[in-house]
Formats: C-alpha cells, structure tokens, sequence
C-alpha cells in the first residue's frame, strides 16, 4: 500500500499532500476530546503495533506492495482522530528511517491509510454497532467488518489517484485488478487480527477500547450495591436513642410534714 516517489505526478502528489495536511490539522483539534489518562498510553502501544505489523511487506505488482493497515483497528482503540495521528506519525518515521514509501509520497500515504482507512474503517463500525447486540460480540463483529472494509476503500482510492495521475506506463484497469484484488484477501487478514487484538483486550482491560467503553458503562450502572450483594450492613451506632418517658426522667419527691 506504501506508495514510491514518482508514482504519481506532481499536481496529483500535492493535492493528495494538502488533504493530508487538512486531514492532521483536523485531528490535532478533535484529538484533544480523545486523550485521556487512558487513551494517550494506549496510542502509544498501538502505533508501535502498527509500525511493526505495516513492516511487514510483500509486494502486489507494477511496483506496489500489500500489508495490514490497522486504520480500523486504531481507530476503535483510541478513537478516530487521535488514530489519524497515530498513522501519520508511523508512516512519517517508515518513510524517514526505512524508506518505506518516499517523502513526497508521503502526504498520498498518509491520505490512503491515515484518513480514508481510518475514516472507512471506524465509519462501518460506528454505523453496525447501533444495530448490532450493545455487548462484547457485538462490538467485535463490528470491528471485523470495518476492518476488512477499508483496506480495499483505501487500494480502490489509490487506483482513483493513479488514473488521475499515475505516470507509469500500465493500464488502470490492471492495477485496479491487482490492487483490488489481492486487497480483499489482506482485508480478511486485517479483520482476522484487529478481531483477536481487540478480543484480548477486552478480556482483561475494557475500559481501554474507547469504542467499548459503553460497555463498561452499562455494567457500571447495573452493579448491585454491597448491601444486595450479601455483604451484611454496619449497624448504625450514631442514630439518636429515643427519648425516655417523661415520668421515668424525673425523681419521685417525698413529703415529710413534721408536725
């Protein structure tokens, strides 16, 4: 998905560098409603995620190559501005330290796997989960299509960019076909994992997939209290006592007449 330096031409490469400098400047300002105590951790351990899974690439034809994009994936965890960030910040360092995808493709990859995966990818989840069961499963399958969904939005975009501007000599049909569809069988992939990711950490810590803490909250509110729960209840020992009765209060005076 990485795309090279010289793919596509000039006018093409610096459109598709001021959506993703737009794309960023939105997330900077949505981001802070994002991080937290908890999200700002966890963008961090996701974006090392998602670096080390993008490294691993194999190539598709005509000088592009496939890997997992994990836009949806980020987006549930931390949310879907502060994971614009997160993919920007990992391609910007793929591209400066391993030559993954060159600097003036840099804003054409950030707007394929920063903003339209990103974007595809937690739109289909937010859209299923209000139809879907309000419960793990739910949250789960909902990941899973989103996932699966925008790896294969963010290839057929490419193709779009490289019929508006591709200068190398091979048909857009052929590389809508190889990118379309060797980007299916990746999308599967993406949904195969994000499931599993999101399914252990929801096992052990919910309250740190942004896009599940609904959950979280649901169970919040229909805890039983300790009483219910069987633990006995401390007897209150500061309650006022009752007043004595008034006859019991006051001594019995006796009358001595001396005569």
């Amino acid at each position: 998905m990485h795309v090279p330096d010289g793919y596509l031409d000039a006018a093409t490469t610096a459109g598709t560098a001021a959506v993703a400098a737009a794309g960023v400047a939105l997330a900077l300002r949505g981001s802070r409603r994002e991080l937290d105590e908890r999200t700002a951790p966890m963008a961090g351990l996701t974006a090392a995620f998602v670096f080390a899974v993008q490294m691993m690439n194999f190539p598709v034809a005509y000088g592009t190559s496939g890997h997992l994009i994990g836009g949806a994936l980020t987006a549930v965890l931390v949310g879907p501005w502060t994971a614009v960030l997160c993919m920007t910040v990992v391609l910007l360092v793929q591209a400066l330290v391993f030559a993954d995808g060159g600097l003036t493709a840099l804003g054409t990859n950030v707007t394929l796997m920063g903003l339209v995966a990103v974007a595809v990818g937690y739109g289909a989840f937010a859209g299923l989960r209000r139809v879907l069961p309000d419960r793990r499963t739910g949250v789960l399958a909902a990941a899973g299509v989103g996932a699966f969904l925008s790896v294969p939005a963010a290839a057929l975009v490419f193709a779009g960019l490289f019929g508006l501007g591709g200068v190398a000599d091979v048909s857009l049909a052929a590389v809508a076909a190889a990118m379309g569809g060797v980007h299916l069988l990746i999308g599967l992939g993406e949904a195969a994992i994000t499931v599993a990711v999101l399914g252990a950490v929801l096992a052990v810590r919910p309250d740190l997939v942004r896009g599940a803490r609904h959950l979280t909250r649901s169970a919040g509110t229909l805890a039983p209290r300790p009483e219910a729960a069987g633990r006995p209840r401390t007897p209150n020992t500061t309650a006022p006592m009752p007043p004595a009765h008034p006859a019991a209060e006051q001594p019995a005076l006796i009358r001595t007449d001396a005569r």
